[in-house]
């Protein structure tokens, strides 16, 4: 979650000033998520049936890397989305895939008399919906993050898109998914409208995040007015079974 210098794609005189995009789940995680974050030293995160996010401190140390072994267990795979430094000795990575950040330029976003609210009642759908489609990381508490709304046909959720992140002054736009059978009907467009409009009434701006691999996706959302704002990486790493000087990683209850 390090910036890059030098990142920010048409940001201005200061795109290489920081930024709450540069490290957006701290960003959260210390503003408008504060009530979800689970704290260890300088580090925090998501409860773990939430969001897999977590944020380490721009320039994280040797304490803050024991802080977050402690904070997940010896051994265990951490997600590091978004963060683009290197892991110390003693760490493994095991999945890294090149992402990109965007942020709205121009999307025309508007309310969709289709699309519906969701909540907890709708989350065993949602989870099938997500399984099948694979858009990302969506788990039991993630629909508690902020709207998530959807389309229904013959009463099945087909369609969904939703709220993660939420920097202050900015809501990222997650969870975009359509059922195989639904594709080509715009749906994923109706929604990203709908969320983003509810976004912009509060007067904040949408963003969002995908892997730079998905081309499909990557032109979708230029052809709706996001704009690259800054390459990014979707990262786990392994923690060591013991801390420097044999410590165990205890975690945290």
């Amino acid at each position: 979650m390090s910036v890059i210098a030098g990142a920010g794609v048409g940001d201005g005189p200061a795109a290489d000033a920081p930024h709450v995009l540069d490290n957006p789940a701290l960003a959260s995680l210390t503003g408008p998520h504060a009530h979800f974050a689970e704290r260890r030293g300088r580090v925090l995160r998501y409860p773990v049936d939430v969001s897999p996010w977590l944020a380490l401190p721009d320039e994280p140390d040797a304490r803050d890397w024991a802080d977050l072994a402690a904070l997940a267990g010896p051994g265990a795979e951490i997600p590091l989305a978004g963060y683009c430094g290197e892991v110390p000795d003693g760490w493994e990575i095991t999945f890294r895939v090149d992402g990109v950040q965007f942020v709205d330029d121009g999307l025309a976003a508007a309310p969709d008399a289709e699309a519906v609210r969701l909540g907890p009642a709708d989350v065993p759908e949602m989870l099938d919906l997500v399984a099948r489609t694979q858009p990302g990381p969506f788990l039991p508490r993630t629909v508690e993050l902020g709207t998530y709304l959807g389309i229904r046909r013959g009463g099945a959720l087909v369609a969904m898109a939703g709220e993660r992140l939420h920097p202050p002054g900015w809501t990222e736009i997650s969870a975009v998914c359509t059922d195989p059978a639904f594709r080509g009907e715009g749906l994923a467009t109706r929604l990203i409208h709908a969320v983003a409009h509810g976004i912009r009434e509060r007067g904040e701006t949408p963003f969002l995040h995908t892997s730079a691999r998905n081309t499909g996706a990557i032109r979708l959302y230029e052809s709706l007015g996001f704009r690259l704002r800054r390459p990014t990486a979707f990262l786990a790493a392994r923690a060591p079974e013991r801390l420097a000087g044999g410590r165990a990683a205890v975690p945290v209850a």
